[in-house]
């Protein structure tokens, strides 16, 4: 009898078992219908798809058991996926939910918005009772969702009586977490929150029994939408990963993608590897200093096969579990033979970096070439096979993040007429004096940067979104380790092309480089990478000058 985690076959839970770990909780997997019978504390965490997630269950012999235990009356605490199948049916699924909360789920309108609705927001709560079951109304949680019970007291006013808090996204309100009987749940991901998340959980689980078991309807109370959300532009840190000329997995970092020290007068030949520092102490000191996401990249891309890479596995073990927001993975997720012939999918691929504790991955050469299939192809959508659709359609599309990697080709302003004309960027007189009076379009690479293709980084973007993917991380070949501040027209014109979030990368120097591009652009995020391993800028400090700003950010 005791503590249990369901895990339905899918999504990162390895997350959530890390963080009762590392509050000093002990817990079992069901891992029959026949468990739930010995629970006494059940927690279903989840991120991925509402038809996946059903479907896992149901074949697992697990949903009706799950229904019948929360039936019970005994304690049950749901994440994400754990809380929107208490409600009766999914816009995103034929399968019906558990119909324990009798109202939809529905997807967020885009035309406000990008969707998903992705990062740190705040929990009002509608309720002035003490007992508020964690939830602290000034902290921020983290949130990475399309679909969501919208509140709505006129149309659902038996369901909205299960409703604990609610969250504005643009001009939206929909229900964070609901709290009735033995229920509990909520929309975002504690175990990713950080401090807030953690302590929450560990409030939950120390409370008596009967505080779980009893908890009263909720008030109806009337919600307007404020003129903003409260959404936090992100600050991400980046780490390129790769074996050192020893083999050993270091943090680097390039100038223009090459990570060797430079030449010099007593060596002709390229110089080591930049060592920066090891990965999972560099991802824990991130986190101490308040990033709200880390992101790994293994710049290597798997040589020998990404799932026969157990070192790199062994990083994202590790990393997860000192780090308690949300972790990036990239690198080698694509189709791929191991050296003795084993055919391994992007999605197998893909999956054993969930389980190891990512809750994202990063997809680079394989977005283009799928891209340009789809052009080829002459049809609106693919046959959704590719990583990103497979991936996607298991895991949900929050789940995969692209990153693309163009170079300006440049062109005559004054005569071009080629394909790409309607998305030439110009130089500005009172710009940099290497960029007056030229015009250029933004071309896509593979490999690194080392190999151009004919795409340009628009129709790249709009290709994954179609593709189902849920992020896009802007590089800039150009201004990757030039510390001359981020390509603004590039995200711009990455922003404006597409409706879901977009993280811009490459190029900070400074901290005021992020006030620059969250000024200039409607950007969600900044990743930055070389400026914070070199300790030049520090998180804190960026996110003081942002709050100066009056941009939100995320206290630690």
């Amino acid at each position: 009898m005791g503590l249990y985690l369901l895990d339905y076959g899918a999504g990162n839970v390895q997350s959530l078992a890390n963080s009762l770990t590392a509050l000093g909780h002990s817990f079992q997997w069901i891992q029959t219908p026949a468990d739930f019978a010995k629970a006494t504390s059940l927690i279903f965490p989840g991120v991925g798809a509402f038809e996946t997630a059903i479907g896992h269950l149901a074949s697992r012999g697990l949903l009706q058991p799950l229904r019948e235990y929360i039936l019970s009356g005994r304690p049950y605490f749901g994440i994400c996926i754990g809380m929107q199948v208490l409600f009766e049916s999914s816009a995103e699924a034929s399968s019906k939910g558990l119909a324990v909360i009798p109202c939809p789920i529905d997807r967020f309108s885009d035309q406000d918005k990008t969707v998903p609705h992705m990062g740190w927001n705040v929990a009002d709560l509608v309720t002035t009772q003490q007992d508020t079951e964690g939830i602290n109304t000034s902290s921020y949680y983290y949130f990475v969702h399309s679909y969501c019970a919208m509140y709505n007291p006129e149309k659902y006013p038996e369901a909205m009586r299960w409703v604990h808090s609610t969250t504005q996204y643009g001009q939206e309100i929909f229900v964070s977490s609901v709290r009735r009987g033995n229920v509990f749940a909520t929309q975002f991901h504690p175990e990713k929150s950080g401090k807030a998340g953690l302590a929450l959980i560990d409030e939950w689980l120390r409370k008596p029994e009967s505080a779980h078991t009893h908890a009263p309807s909720a008030p109806i109370v009337s919600r307007q939408p404020a003129p903003k959300h409260r959404l936090t532009k992100r600050i991400v840190a980046c780490m390129d990963v790769r074996a050192n000329d020893h083999g050993d997995l270091v943090v680097t970092k390039g100038d223009q993608y090459d990570v060797r020290e430079k030449p010099t007068a007593t060596a002709n030949s390229a110089g080591a590897v930049r060592n920066l520092g090891k990965p999972v102490a560099l991802a824990a000191k991130y986190y101490n200093a308040g990033a709200d996401e880390l992101c790994l990249l293994n710049i290597t891309s798997f040589r020998h096969s990404p799932l026969q890479d157990q070192p790199m596995l062994a990083v994202v073990r590790a990393a997860a579990e000192c780090v308690f927001v949300p972790l990036t993975i990239g690198g080698g997720i694509k189709d791929t033979v191991d050296p003795d012939g084993t055919k391994r999918s992007a999605l197998e691929v893909a999956g054993a970096y969930f389980r190891a504790g990512a809750d994202k991955v990063s997809i680079g050469s394989e977005a283009v070439y799928a891209v340009e299939r789809l052009r080829a192809s002459g049809k609106p959508t693919s046959d959704g096979t590719g990583a990103i659709e497979s991936i996607a359609h298991v895991y949900g599309n929050q789940a995969v993040v692209v990153s693309i990697d163009p170079r300006r080709a440049y062109v005559d302003p004054e005569t071009y007429d080629g394909p790409y004309k309607s998305e030439l960027v110009y130089g500005k007189p009172d710009g940099p004096e290497n960029e007056r009076g030229k015009a250029w379009w933004y071309q896509c690479t593979v490999s690194g940067g080392r190999e151009a293709r004919p795409l340009s980084v628009v129709q790249l973007a709009q290709g994954v979104e179609t593709l189902g993917a849920g992020e896009i991380l802007v590089n800039s070949i150009d201004r990757d380790g030039t510390g001359l501040g981020f390509d603004i027209d590039l995200v711009n014109l990455i922003k404006k092309s597409v409706r879901i979030p977009v993280v811009a990368s490459s190029g900070a120097g400074t901290a005021p480089h992020f006030m620059d591009v969250f000024q200039g652009t409607d950007v969600e995020a900044a990743l930055a990478a070389g400026i914070f391993h070199r300790e030049e800028v520090g998180i804190a400090e960026v996110k003081g000058l942002l709050r100066a700003a009056q941009i939100n950010v995320r206290n630690n």
